[in-house]
């Protein structure tokens, strides 16, 4: 069947319809990493979004389900070069066309992926519509895509309900959990007895307690935590502050997360609530946006954002320079920033913009790039390890 991807410019591809057959209107971004497809689907942090893969050729290892980062795909939409139509790998589940099927997400293939990214690197992100009827007319269409806004997303993609991720000493006894992701006891097993020290530091969180605040958190996040020994309750993203701080957590963990940082209003009051207790700290993405504007600092959007897994990015304190995943579209602005608040401790080494902030006089940190990600494959997982010494009484730089 016939689709077509129509853009805010009037720009139409035309393609081969995948996945579900129904309209969307959706932004379209693109993401440059050649492989992780299905961690791309599953990301919560696209939600709101139309998702064009780079790399030409998707879906050949198919789908494994043990490698889901969160319990469903949340692009509006897929849009790919050339479709595998026979995955070949042992662990595969089923085929992307499948699960796009089963999940009711609508795609686009064979339309030429690299025109597509050079005019949203060109013109910028925009808008788009997905679909397969032949007859659709522009001059309706356009009004539509203009007025599109992907709005308050993160309470679509939130858990409902606050659960528990066990630190990895109980996995044996404790199965895989509820909630937005799903988590597999071999996988933390597997990690225990291997003792890889760049990942289990000996277990070194042993019995602390993390509050992971679920703005649409990727499963590695709990479970970088619990592979080095703590214990995680994640709560929903519209949990008061007061309900965090009654639990006393040993930490404080700020997921990723989808839309634009300012639309987050109420959330970001509690985050304030969070930055004045003496709680430590860490945030990433989305989180780390919501502390920057909860203390006063300010946030814009990118061009065309940063979304792959080879991004650069240079940690001020040492100049050391590593490989990172990201997938974002708003960053901190580091000329609204207050000195006596945070400082800047990590920049992307593409085009300078901010990707972490340290807090001056606290015990909190927050990175733009996604640490619980492998893209170096480890090279950003220390962060984990700088809460936890933070947790057990350290200071963030130690």
């Amino acid at each position: 069947m016939k689709a077509y991807l129509i853009l805010e410019d009037g720009t139409v591809f035309e393609g081969t319809s995948i996945g579900a057959d129904k309209e969307v209107i959706s932004e379209i971004v693109f993401n440059t990493s050649m492989a992780g497809y299905l961690e791309v689907l599953t990301d919560p942090s696209y939600a709101g979004q139309a998702v064009c893969m780079t790399y030409p050729l998707i879906g050949n290892y198919g789908v494994c389900r043990d490698d889901c980062e969160s319990r469903r795909p949340w692009p509006d939409g897929f849009i790919v070069r050339e479709l595998s139509g026979m995955p070949s790998n042992f662990r595969s589940d089923c085929s992307i066309q499948e699960y796009l099927k089963e999940y009711d997400v609508p795609g686009i293939a064979g339309i030429d992926t690299r025109a597509l990214t050079k005019i949203l690197r060109e013109k910028g992100t925009m808008n788009g519509m997905i679909t397969t009827n032949e007859k659709y007319d522009l001059e309706e269409i356009l009004p539509k895509l203009a007025a599109y806004t992907t709005g308050k997303v993160v309470e679509r993609v939130s858990c409902m309900e606050k659960y528990e991720v066990k630190g990895a000493e109980d996995l044996s006894e404790n199965g895989p959990v509820s909630g937005s992701a799903v988590f597999h006891k071999e996988a933390y097993a597997a990690g225990v007895k291997e003792k890889r020290p760049s990942l289990v530091k000996e277990l070194n969180g042993k019995g602390k307690r993390v509050a992971l605040m679920d703005f649409g958190a990727k499963a590695n996040i709990a479970r970088s935590l619990a592979m080095r020994g703590c214990d995680v309750t994640v709560y929903p993203a519209w949990t008061k502050a007061e309900e965090i701080i009654a639990d006393a957590p040993d930490g404080i963990m700020l997921s990723n997360g989808p839309g634009d940082p300012k639309e987050c209003t109420d959330i970001i009051r509690e985050v304030r609530k969070l930055y004045e207790t003496d709680i430590p700290i860490f945030a990433i993405c989305l989180g780390h946006q919501l502390m920057a504007l909860a203390t006063g600092a300010d946030t814009h959007k990118l061009k065309y954002g940063h979304r792959g897994g080879n991004h650069p990015v240079k940690d001020l304190s040492t100049g050391r320079v590593y490989i990172s995943s990201q997938n974002h579209g708003y960053v901190v602005d580091t000329d609204r920033l207050d000195p006596q608040i945070a400082v800047p401790a990590f920049v992307n080494v593409n085009d300078g913009t901010n990707e972490g902030l340290r807090y001056t006089g606290k015990n909190i940190f927050t990175v733009q790039f996604h640490p619980e990600a492998c893209p170096g494959p480890q090279d950003s997982g220390y962060l984990f390890d700088r809460f936890i010494t933070m947790m057990n009484g350290g200071m963030q730089d130690a």
